[in-house]
């Protein structure tokens, strides 16, 4: 027998959101401070290569304000109160997010680590990494951190196929991911996973896919957002060279909707759409706010009787 009835867990919303999963946790909202703490990445510095991931221009997604040359502290201290007089925030997660957030040694990480969570309000962290830059020493920190704060380890996989990774010039396979999250799971610490849809690498059925592969494996989190073509990477020579098709708006939704009906909806989802600065882009262009994009998933979902998991509870039935 098969339902279309929204179970009573997503009866407020019909995916599983971050925002709400924090303020479930600590009674009221919790908003991230973007830092940028001057890491560099081993697909970079010439550890594993020096051109790094073909879509990788970190100016596509990070706050101005987010900024190396401030100090960690200055940063922190100049967003917080920005994010207190805008929407009157209390509690706040600091994250790491340019290139690779655990890629010095444990000592250093430690202090920058520690030195962010010295604020007023700071309830965590969220750290932006590559499964190949954790080891155990760096996890036992972690560790040790989540048994007062929160601690969010996100780390980049892309794509679940090996082929993707290498077109992208990942610089690692995908079972590197799995032993990274096999590593860090069960330790206290929340574990997230980053995965772009649209790589000319892959078809439909094999983005659908990767939903019931990253469901059993054990991460809490999820980010989510279609491949753009971004100036200034070698993916936007390659697209130059021979243009591929990426998404269009309504497609984009639709195949997102399929995504999370296949997704365990116990996965908590950070993000679901990227939205690069227009003087960088190149592909796909749809000229749609944040909240646009949300509304108009949230309608996509309620016409179709759409809720996050709904595929995998009606096999189950």
């Amino acid at each position: 027998m098969k339902t279309s009835a929204i179970p009573v867990k997503q009866a407020i919303r019909r995916y599983n959101a971050f925002g709400q999963y924090m303020k479930d946790l600590y009674g009221q909202p919790v908003y991230k401070v973007n830092v940028d703490a001057g890491f560099t990445c081993p697909n970079r510095d010439g550890s594993i290569a020096t051109g790094g991931c073909i879509y990788c221009n970190n100016d596509s997604f990070r706050p101005t304000a987010c900024a190396s040359s401030l100090s960690l502290r200055d940063q922190i201290t100049n967003g917080i109160p920005y994010l207190r007089s805008r929407y009157r925030a209390e509690k706040f997660i600091v994250y790491f997010q340019p290139f690779t957030n655990t890629y010095a040694a444990v000592d250093v990480l430690e202090r920058l680590y520690r030195e962010a969570l010295d604020h007023p309000g700071v309830v965590g962290l969220a750290i932006g990494t590559r499964p190949d830059c954790v080891d155990p020493e760096k996890v036992e920190l972690l560790e040790r951190l989540a048994k007062d704060w929160f601690i969010l380890v996100e780390y980049g996989v892309q794509s679940v196929y090996d082929k993707t990774l290498r077109f992208i010039n990942r610089g690692h396979d995908y079972e590197c991911f799995r032993k990274a999250v096999a590593l860090t799971a069960g330790r206290g610490i929340h574990v997230g996973a980053h995965l772009i849809l649209g790589f000319p690498t892959e078809t439909r059925d094999e983005m659908l896919a990767m939903a019931g592969e990253l469901s059993q494996q054990p991460i809490a989190f999820l980010k989510i957002h279609q491949l753009q073509v971004v100036k200034e990477t070698a993916l936007a020579d390659h697209y130059t060279k021979n243009p591929f098709p990426t998404f269009q708006y309504d497609e984009y939704l639709d195949i997102l909707v399929d995504f999370l009906e296949r997704l365990s909806p116990d996965i908590v989802l950070q993000r679901l759409f990227a939205a690069a600065p227009d003087e960088i882009l190149i592909a796909p262009v749809w000229n749609k706010t944040r909240s646009e994009l949300l509304r108009d998933l949230d309608r996509r979902m309620e016409q179709r009787g759409s809720w996050q998991g709904k595929a995998r509870i009606e096999r189950d039935l």
